[in-house]
């Protein structure tokens, strides 16, 4: 009898010892059968995650299956997994995705659990937080496998399952300037021009537990400490007011590096390293006074420059660090210039 296409995979699959052979083949597998023979391809993907010979595979694989796995499919399966420590991590949301509510019991336990990972416990309390809408992950990483055992709050989730598991209501989105929508003036239009961009970088990937990539109406307080501290140009303090950046951060050609740019809340704090010591707030050697960073691409800063204002804004000089010394030129003749080539770059 002829091997199918199917079958003939599935055991260069399983004889397979090269990783990257072994990749492409996986690849080959789900693109070519992973529609109109989902159920097949899902079981030899859990057999290779049970007893597949390379033990990275087994674990990367787990993503795969539970893509492919629809509701209510693979439950025992993802259960299992949950008790072996090379799977458990992902396990937990194939327990979500399969289970819903009923993998509520199993994955606070897991966070509860003294003896499990630190990371494995902090994806259960990451993903019970997106499916119940509850805030366990205010504040906090996006990614869970960066959170400290001491962020944990296993103390909230078990209060929240001795309350029956009740639903939150998630977060909200934060608050931003009506001019955006509505944009006149040069500045209003440069702001609204990289909103939409970033908006766009938001569909695709955005977490409003720790949101990034915004534009947003600034504290009172960070307004008030900044102007403790500097004079800003008006164009740049109606900027950090209206549409302070909220983790901007742009990854494009003209900035290979990646630039950060800067919002009201970290401004004070993002002149640490360059024009003063982090820890007694002495002035550096060598940086100009009258310099205020305002972004950073891979550490070389843009700065405005407070000692040439004119007609309310004022010119933005950069440097490489790690030179030695500083030395500035000259990047655009305004802030509303800068922020529109960062518009245009993002």
């Amino acid at each position: 009898m002829a091997v199918t296409p199917l079958a003939a995979l599935h055991r260069k699959l399983f004889d397979e010892t090269d990783g990257n052979k072994f990749a492409r083949l996986k690849d080959r597998l789900i693109k070519k059968h992973g529609m109109d023979e989902r159920r097949a391809v899902l079981d030899i993907l859990i057999g290779y995650a049970k007893d597949g010979q390379l033990l990275h595979w087994r674990n990367f694989l787990m993503t795969d299956i539970i893509a492919l796995a629809e509701p209510g499919e693979c439950g025992d399966f993802f259960t299992a997994c949950l008790a072996v420590p090379e799977l458990s991590y992902w396990a937990v949301d194939g327990m979500l995705k399969s289970m819903g509510k009923a993998a509520y019991g199993p994955l606070v336990a897991l966070a509860a659990a003294d003896g499990a990972k630190s990371s494995t416990r902090a994806k259960a309390i990451k993903s019970l937080a997106i499916a119940s809408g509850q805030p366990f992950d205010r504040g906090l990483m996006t990614d869970p496998g960066h959170w400290k055992p001491e962020q944990l709050r296993v103390a909230e989730v078990l209060a929240w399952q001795a309350d029956s598991y009740p639903d939150g209501h998630g977060f909200a989105a934060p608050a931003t300037h009506a001019s955006l929508d509505d944009p006149r003036t040069a500045l209003e239009k440069a702001a609204a021009k990289l909103e939409k961009k970033l908006a766009a970088e938001r569909k695709k990937d955005q977490d409003l537990a720790r949101p990034s990539n915004w534009l947003v109406i600034a504290e009172n307080a960070d307004l008030a400490a900044i102007d403790q501290r500097w004079t800003l140009p008006e164009q740049y303090r109606r900027f950090l007011a209206r549409y302070s950046p909220l983790r901007v951060y742009i990854d494009s050609k003209r900035y290979f590096q990646g630039l950060h740019l800067y919002g009201a809340a970290e401004l004070i704090k993002g002149q640490h390293g360059y024009a003063c010591n982090p820890v007694d707030q002495e002035v550096l050697a060598g940086w100009p006074v009258h310099y205020v960073v305002i972004a950073d691409a891979g550490a070389d800063p843009y700065c405005l420059d407070l000692s040439a204002i004119v007609d309310g804004d004022a010119p933005i000089y950069t440097a490489e660090h790690g030179a030695g010394a500083w030395r500035f030129e000259r990047h655009a003749d305004s802030f509303v210039d800068f922020l529109k080539e960062i518009a245009a770059a993002a």
